[in-house]
């Protein structure tokens, strides 16, 4: 599976490993948020709620897609964050891990923090076997839409300032 994020700067790609936290996402798109930033890591807000799988991490290589099962948030982690040490990507604590975001993390770190919209986008234009084919696909685009706007917004539990 592949998810598409839009910032006002531009986009990425990530492609996305089948795991049930990631099936739980698929299912819940279209969604709406506002993204923040902590450090080098840009959250935003799901309403998908899942318990944490047992692979779940903590310190993740830049471009991991992660999934923060005590905030509900999708983490992209792009560098380090506040309490990384030597420079590692330390998330606020165990994520599920989705997959990887195709190309440079680092695009996630121009022009702020926020996320203005993002979308799934199944390889080869095809959604995954089993993917609901509702109305909510933009039209043409084989995607899914998922929605976020530029303000910030306060941050989930567990994580600090």
């Amino acid at each position: 599976m592949r998810i598409r994020i839009l910032r006002s700067a531009g986009q990425a790609t990530a492609t996305l490993e089948a795991t049930p936290t990631t099936e739980a996402l698929w299912a819940e798109l279209s969604i709406s948020s506002s993204a923040s930033t902590w450090g080098g890591e840009v959250y935003f807000g799901t309403p998908v709620s899942v318990p944490r799988e047992g692979d779940a991490r903590q310190v993740v290589e830049p471009g991991t897609v992660a999934f923060r099962t005590d905030g509900d948030s999708l983490a992209l982690p792009y560098g380090p964050t506040p309490i990384a040490h030597d420079g590692e990507c330390r998330l606020a604590g165990p994520c599920d891990i989705l997959g990887g975001l195709d190309g440079n993390a680092r695009v996630l770190r121009t022009a702020g923090p926020a996320i203005r919209s993002a979308s799934s986008a199944p390889e080869r234009g095809r959604a995954p076997a089993g993917a609901p084919r509702s109305g909510n696909r933009e039209a043409g685009s084989g995607h899914r839409p998922c929605r976020f706007d530029d303000r910030r917004r306060p941050k989930p539990k567990g994580f600090s300032r």
